[in-house]
């Protein structure tokens, strides 16, 4: 099977092209370096010649609230054309859990966006709905400090590891495409106040997290289980624990 991974070469990208690789399919990790660019459709229709999944993990190099909307747009538009062009079988999208119920977000309104054109365009899919990486916890501490406190909703979430995401992107991939959502998450749920502390604590980090109700969450106000799945979840098998153990 001929597997094109769009930001093939990015934290989960490069995972999942590994574990997909070592399952014998031919894999493509597309991105600009290599030629592939789905903002200006450079290379599409070269790539996708003869490709049955086409998995899109690639993310906005900005997160400034207009530039995210038009990367997830124009990406979206020109990446589903050229599938649909190509005869692509299945389309797998990755996204955050709780996407719907983030739209004061400018982030989350761009991936609003692109799911919307997965569910319009022609090809079959699924949307991975993941919840946060583990290895995202340093960048949530930086989003929401100000001065030496960290500014947390104590909100619950239910952490992922990176290896847990690819392996399942690698599973989805292989499977009949569900046209419809999915969620993944970690075993365990924790409020994000507490894991960040935890997380700082870990690496040696003064900075102190102040659990706040009304502090948000790159821009958006969370209830106290938006970030974690609403339904069935795929169950990754690696705990926050054994990650800070390794740090």
């Amino acid at each position: 099977m001929k597997i094109v991974v769009i930001g093939g070469t990015g934290l989960i990208g490069s995972k999942t092209v590994n574990i997909l690789r070592a399952r014998g399919h031919e894999v493509i990790a597309a991105s600009p370096a290599s030629g592939v660019n789905t903002i200006t459709g450079e290379g599409l229709a070269a790539v996708l010649a003869g490709a049955d999944v086409v998995i899109d993990v690639a993310n906005s190099p900005s997160f400034e609230d207009a530039a995210v909307l038009e990367f997830f747009e124009t990406a979206g538009r020109n990446l589903l054309g050229a599938e649909e062009l190509a005869g692509v079988k299945h389309h797998i999208a990755l996204s955050v859990v709780g996407t719907d119920l983030l739209a004061e977000s400018g982030y989350f309104r761009g991936k609003i966006a692109q799911e919307k054109l997965i569910r319009a365009a022609k090809v079959p899919y699924t949307i991975v709905h993941s919840t946060q990486f583990f290895e995202f916890l340093g960048g949530i501490a930086q989003s929401a400090t100000d001065g030496g406190a960290v500014h947390l909703s104590p909100a619950f979430v239910q952490p992922i590891s990176s290896d847990d995401v690819a392996q399942a992107m690698a599973d989805y991939a292989l499977a009949a495409p569900v046209n419809g959502t999915v969620e993944i998450a970690g075993p365990e749920a924790m409020r994000l106040s507490d894991l960040v502390q935890q997380y700082l604590v870990t690496v040696k980090d003064a900075r102190k997290v102040v659990a706040d109700p009304n502090a948000r969450y790159f821009g958006a106000l969370l209830g106290e289980r938006t970030l974690v799945p609403a339904g069935k979840a795929r169950l990754g098998k690696a705990t926050v624990q054994g990650w800070l153990q390794s740090k």
